[in-house]
């Protein structure tokens, strides 16, 4: 049997959630483009769309935005955890291990939407009262009349995100909900496949996003554009980087070979939002010159803006420290593993690929 090295070419499922075309530079969810979703709709409707799917009418939504309002306080068992955590475990273990605590005797085999919900509600709210403490603040409750995106700025920050901010956030939301069979979403996909909970496998698929290959690019490009800091800087500093060899972050990806769609769509929003926010402009002028030089240094090649460029750009624009990057793609990407989970149960059957063994037989 011949050994794929990292699966990749493999598919191991059938999926009727989302589609990445990384030669046409295509993103789809559930036969809507990615794109166009992330500039037109809410989070709240996109996670709908993702776990019923269908877009959801105005009576829908509305019912939807309440459950998801229901589910956010925490109980106070997970509060004590929070705050008996030593301040030295990273805000990514600190998910991890309050995701796998959520998961009581109730929580099942297949998982619920009820689960999905209640789980993706307290997100959020974890990492808003986990990082209100370690910085000396009081955590603060929950706001019933803010949507789920407001309502996380809110209480990371304590005063009611702008227009802009939400605007912002909620398109990379949407945008990294979903991106196929990624790491985590196999690694959750695997666990449920043993018919685990879904906290189990929820908690999995956090642990996957942790490494640095997976979920840490954007605080590079954040450290990039910093470095960079104005536009008269941007071109020599550019060359500088690419005289030395040294790789630009948020350009170039392992499946796109075409402008990442999810870059496309956050480039529109951070256009629009450049006449409100001075960082947005620095991004969009950033981007420019990368290609152009990339172009002039690197003729030929196939090297176009990826999505962490305007991750990074997006959340530090709204003022997100570098240390809640990748908990916020959690926020998004628990949508995506859910309706994975949601489909695993309905087809299931337990991955177990093989291995060829290299070492030494003992003597005849």
């Amino acid at each position: 049997m011949p050994m794929v090295t990292g699966l990749e070419g493999v598919v191991v499922a059938e999926t009727n959630i989302g589609l990445v075309d990384g030669e046409k530079g295509h993103l789809v969810y559930r036969g809507h483009w990615a794109k166009e979703l992330a500039i037109t709709k809410t989070y709240e409707e996109v996670a709908y769309l993702l776990w019923y799917g269908k877009l959801p009418d105005q009576s829908e939504l509305e019912q939807f935005k309440k459950q998801l309002v229901k589910e956010r306080e925490l109980p106070e068992y997970i509060k004590k955890m929070i705050e008996l955590t030593p301040e030295n475990v990273d805000m990514m273990s600190v998910v991890r291990t309050m995701v796998s605590a959520i998961g009581n005797d109730s929580f099942g085999w297949p998982p619920t939407l009820d689960e999905v919900i209640s789980i993706t509600a307290k997100i959020p709210t974890i990492i808003a009262y986990r990082y209100r403490l370690i910085n000396g603040q009081k955590p603060l409750d929950p706001r019933s009349d803010l949507n789920h995106t407001a309502n996380y700025l809110y209480m990371l920050t304590g005063t009611e995100p702008s227009t802009a901010h939400i605007r912002a956030l909620d398109a990379y939301l949407i945008l990294t909900m979903e991106h196929g069979m990624n790491a985590s979403t196999f690694t959750a996909r695997v666990v449920g496949s043993t018919r685990s909970d879904l906290a189990s496998s929820i908690s999995a698929a956090v642990g996957a996003l942790k490494g640095p290959l997976h979920g840490g690019a954007p605080s590079e490009v954040s450290d990039m554009l910093e470095q960079i800091g104005t536009k008269e800087n941007a071109e020599p500093w550019i060359r500088s980087q690419l005289e030395k060899g040294e790789l630009l972050m948020g350009f170039g990806h392992r499946v796109y070979k075409t402008y990442d769609p999810r870059a496309e769509a956050l480039s529109v929003v951070a256009e629009e939002l450049s006449k409100e926010d001075p960082y947005f402009e620095l991004a969009r002028y950033v981007e420019k010159k990368c290609l152009e030089l990339l172009a002039e240094y690197k003729p030929g090649r196939k090297i176009y803006t990826n999505v962490e460029y305007y991750a990074a750009a997006v959340l530090k624009g709204i003022n997100l420290p570098p240390q809640l990057f990748t908990p916020t793609f959690v926020v998004s990407r628990v949508v995506g593993w859910s309706a994975h989970l949601i489909e695993q149960a309905e087809v299931n059957r337990i991955f177990r690929p093989q291995s060829t063994y290299v070492g030494e037989l003992p003597a005849e």
